[in-house]
C-alpha cells in the first residue's frame, strides 16, 4: 500500500538497511532467474518450432524457475511497499486512516505467510519422504522447497518490520522515514 514508490528509496535504520540490502539482492537474483527462464523458454520454442527439438524438460525448469523467481521478490515487494496498492481507494483519507490500514494489509499478509510457511516446512518433508520426481528430467521435487521456506522466513521478518513502521505511524501520524540515493 504505497504513495510513491521510488525505486531508490531505502530504510534510514539499521534494520531496514539490513533487510533492504538482504531482500534486493534476493531480488536481484529472482530477476536474473527470470532472465535464464525467458532465455531457456525463447531456445526451447525456437528448437520445437524449427528443429522439432525442444529443450528436454523445459516445463518443468520453467516451474522451479517461477517458483524461484516468485519466492525471491516478496520480500523486496512488501519493502517497498509494492505488494497491494490501493491508492485509488485511499487518497480522500488522513494519513492515520491510511496507516490503519497499511497495517491491518501487513498483518493479514503476515498470517498468510505463516501459514504458507508453514506448510512448505512440512510439504518439503512430505515431498522429500515420499520421493516424487519431476517427469522428464527426474529433479526431486522437495528441491526447491527449503529456498522458498528461507524466502519466506526473510519475508515474515520484512512484514514484521513494515507492520511495525506502520504501527509507529498510526500513533505518530508521520511516515516512516526513508531517503532516496
Amino acid at each position: 500500500m504505497s504513495e510513491e514508490v521510488d525505486n531508490l528509496t531505502r530504510p534510514t535504520d539499521k534494520v531496514g538497511r539490513v533487510l533492504y540490502v538482504a531482500s534486493s539482492w534476493l531480488a536481484i537474483f529472482g530477476g536474473f532467474v527470470v532472465g535464464v527462464v525467458a532465455l531457456m523458454t525463447t531456445i526451447s520454442v525456437t528448437g520445437r518450432a524449427s528443429i522439432s527439438k525442444p529443450i528436454p524438460g523445459d516445463m518443468e525448469l520453467i516451474e522451479i524457475g517461477t517458483c524461484t523467481a516468485v519466492f525471491a521478490f516478496l520480500p523486496f515487494c512488501q519493502l517497498m511497499r509494492g505488494n497491494v496498492i490501493v491508492d485509488f481507494f485511499m487518497t480522500w483519507t488522513s494519513k492515520k486512516i491510511h496507516a490503519i490500514c497499511d497495517a491491518l494489509g501487513s498483518f493479514l499478509y503476515l498470517l498468510v505467510s505463516l501459514l504458507l510457511t508453514w506448510r512448505l516446512y512440512y510439504g518439503t518433508f512430505d515431498m522429500y519422504e515420499n520421493g516424487e520426481i519431476t517427469g522428464v528430467l527426474a529433479i526431486p521435487r522437495w528441491i526447491s522447497f527449503p529456498y522458498s521456506v528461507i524466502c519466506m522466513l526473510l519475508l515474515i521478518t520484512v512484514i514484521l518490520y513494515t507492520l511495525r513502521n506502520n504501527l509507529s505511524e498510526i500513533r505518530t501520524s508521520k511516515k516512516t522515514s526513508y531517503k532516496v540515493g
